[in-house]
């Protein structure tokens, strides 16, 4: 299986559990992987023999700037279900959502939440 990897794309949004979260919004880091057979494209060189990375990023940006949810594994979850549902090619994904400055005392560097969905 061959994999696209879209890596540490940068979002401000307003999930979280508690009000302010959802007034003040915080940073969030999405990592994904996406599974597909890319032998079409390698030998056409024609997009439409694989994922438009563009429609990717535009799924995450709507869950993540556009949309509010308390659960990171919401958002995940979101972004996992809406990326199978739009690319036919797509066999598997991993997501990966990073909130590094959640309010949580004590020192660390983020919380992450990843999941992976196939058909």
């Amino acid at each position: 299986m061959d994999i696209i990897y879209f890596n540490e794309m940068k979002f401000y949004g307003y999930h979280g559990v508690f009000p302010e979260e959802n007034t003040l919004g915080q940073r969030y880091v999405v990592d994904m992987r996406l599974y597909l057979d890319l032998k079409a494209a390698g030998q056409s060189d024609q997009l439409g023999d694989t994922i438009d990375y563009a429609e990717v990023y535009a799924i995450c940006q709507t869950v993540m700037e556009k949309e509010t949810y308390q659960l990171v594994e919401k958002v995940a979850e979101q972004i996992a279900q809406r990326s199978l549902a739009k690319f036919t090619l797509l066999d598997e994904v991993v997501v990966r959502v990073t909130k590094p400055d959640p309010p949580i005392a004590g020192h660390y560097q983020s919380v992450a939440v990843e999941i992976r969905r196939g058909r």
